[in-house]
């Protein structure tokens, strides 16, 4: 064996194994669980004194970058009479973004598009909001203030 080959191996045996994409795509889908349950303890601590509440319910996020092409998620819902508002995950990974949420307004059958929560690549940890059909933009902060023009849809 060369002294070259000798070198390179001793390289490659102190140096980590890449992480397999079976493994980061689980770790991203642990993540993805974790910020839903935050979004919805958000939405909660918004919603105190209002009367209303987020509910879960599980919901099934086809994204075929993931092992097995699919996996099981929470979604959140509030209901006020015949009026609902939901937020479902729709995909983990897309072009610049990570985590993508769909948020839409149910009433009487009809259902339309509020808009989109997500994860930007590289910046920051928090939501963004972006209106139905504006996927280029970079959106806006999902806070107090974005979460309540969403779901006046719900009130009388």
């Amino acid at each position: 064996m060369s002294v070259k080959s000798q070198s390179l191996k001793k390289l490659q045996t102190r140096q980590p194994a890449p992480a397999s994409s079976v493994s980061k795509s689980q770790d991203d889908i642990a993540a993805f669980r974790l910020q839903i349950t935050q979004l919805q303890e958000q939405m909660d601590a918004w919603l105190v004194g209002t009367g209303l509440n987020v509910e879960s319910f599980t919901a099934s996020v086809t994204d075929l970058l993931v092992e097995g092409g699919a996996f099981k998620i929470s979604a959140l819902v509030l209901h006020y009479d015949d009026r609902v508002v939901k937020f479902v995950p729709v995909f983990l990974y897309g072009q610049g973004v990570t985590r993508c949420v769909e948020a839409t307004f149910h009433k009487k059958g009809h259902v339309s598009s509020l808009g989109r929560l997500f994860m930007r690549s590289g910046c920051v940890n928090d939501w963004t909001f972006t209106l139905p059909g504006a996927l280029s933009r970079p959106g806006q902060s999902f806070d107090k203030s974005t979460f309540f023009g969403l779901i006046l849809a719900i009130l009388p």
